[in-house]
């Protein structure tokens, strides 16, 4: 129970973050489209000291270098390899035909986490080392790029729809580099220069759950879990997904010199986590399926509330005899 209790504390205390934002939109204090102000926020100034705050903490090294090398790599190879899992997994689904729009949204729900907002944030609350931390900034930042372009074709299903100047050019990677240039300057050693990106790192959790908060206002709650397509879509991206990802970190660390506690640890949190939002925003911008979309991102976000918890406690046992 060492690790399901801080696990499940701390993300029942984000899920309650979640609560001013669903009372504010409920009371008709705020209206639920208000949140894309908070979602511009978050997204250019929140998230990328974020990432830069974590990359601070990191000392170069053989080891590290390539431990961040291997991480981005097994985060691309599993991206990839539930790209084509999910083809498999969109039709079994008790429906005969799909219409491409949704088709594509739920592939996208399978595949893509919220790392950004959720996972990192979560990471810092339960206490991980710097090791995993740096694993997690590396497996969000390739995360986000093949949002950028995997993501955006299946919400569109068209290849000129993915732009290369937002893969590239996107906050995350961004504030990534600017990372890495603050810590091998030695400005890292900065206090000032640290407290400073802390500022803008602690906004990220309160932000990101408020905005939550917000669209569950928007959707009746009894229209959410009436969906058949939730249980299936949450059951492959919460519990399916991760466990592929956990076993196979683990079966290539037999082979590989890999750091096999910490890379886990980082691959589960990094793919456990719920439906990436971006694929609500992808789907408006591009005619996609948005009721579907936004169902399926509110859904995997509370019904993890149950599976992070249990499965966190499960790899601690795991990790216990390893």
């Amino acid at each position: 129970m060492n690790a399901f209790l801080p696990m499940l504390k701390n993300v029942l205390l984000f899920v309650l973050l979640a609560v001013p934002g669903y009372i504010l939109v409920k009371s008709r204090g705020l209206k639920g489209e208000q949140s894309g102000v908070l979602s511009k926020l978050l997204v250019t100034v929140a998230m990328p000291f974020l990432i830069i705050s974590g990359t601070l903490g990191i000392e170069f090294n053989k080891e590290t270098i390539f431990g961040l090398v291997t991480a981005g790599i097994l985060c691309a190879g599993f991206t990839f390899l539930f790209f084509y899992l999910s083809l498999v997994f969109s039709k079994k689904t008790g429906e005969e035909e799909f219409e491409r729009k949704k088709r594509g949204v739920i592939r996208f729900s399978q595949i893509f986490s919220n790392n950004g907002f959720l996972g990192l944030p979560l990471a810092s609350a339960i206490g991980v080392n710097a090791t995993v931390y740096a694993y997690l900034v590396v497996i969000n930042i390739i995360n986000n790029v093949l949002i950028y372009t995997l993501g955006i074709y299946l919400i569109s299903g068209d290849k000129k729809s993915i732009n290369v100047k937002n893969v590239f050019l996107n906050p995350v990677l961004i504030g990534f580099v600017v990372g890495i240039i603050i810590n091998l300057t030695g400005l890292a050693k900065i206090e000032e220069v640290r407290t400073f990106s802390n500022h803008f790192k602690n906004i990220v959790t309160p932000i990101s759950m408020l905005i939550l908060g917000m669209k569950m206002g928007e959707i009746k709650f009894t229209s959410l879990f009436s969906s058949k397509m939730l249980y299936w879509v949450s059951t492959i991206k919460l519990i399916v997904f991760p466990v592929i990802a956990v076993a196979l970190t683990y079966l290539l660390s037999l082979i590989l010199q890999i750091d096999t506690i910490n890379m886990i640890i980082a691959i589960f949190i990094g793919f456990s986590m719920p439906t990436a939002g971006l694929g609500t925003a992808f789907a408006d911008k591009l005619n996609g399926d948005v009721k579907n979309s936004a169902i399926f991102t509110l859904g995997t976000a509370i019904l993890s509330v149950i599976t992070i918890p249990i499965l966190y406690y499960l790899l601690d046992i795991f990790i216990s005899v390893l």
